[in-house]
């Protein structure tokens, strides 16, 4: 599924109910198995599918795309948790 162009326009984008949305009918998804990967709540993945929501708040999009799985040379490392993902955050904050 993260071939899929409309998977990668989302991405760049940031386009995360529409994202979620693409993933759970290339997946043979429901919102509830959604829920279940990424610890947010369904309602919250309805919402944000139906553009009622926004997802803005980096730790809860760092928790959709490792739920997800979604490939780090799609998402970029400051969008992914790792180890280094407090460092390097905060050398980009200090460069700024």
């Amino acid at each position: 599924m993260w071939q899929s162009l409309e998977v990668q326009r989302a991405l760049t984008h940031r386009d995360f109910g529409r994202l979620c949305l693409l993933v759970r009918q290339l997946g043979s998804l429901r919102q509830e198995d959604v829920a279940a990967l990424t610890g947010l709540s369904q309602a919250f993945l309805s919402m944000l599918e139906a553009g009622v929501r926004r997802l803005t708040n980096i730790d809860k999009i760092v928790q959709l795309l490792d739920g997800l799985q979604a490939p780090m040379e799609l998402t970029g490392p400051m969008l992914r948790a790792s180890t280094e993902h407090g460092v390097v955050h905060e050398h980009h904050a200090a460069q700024g």
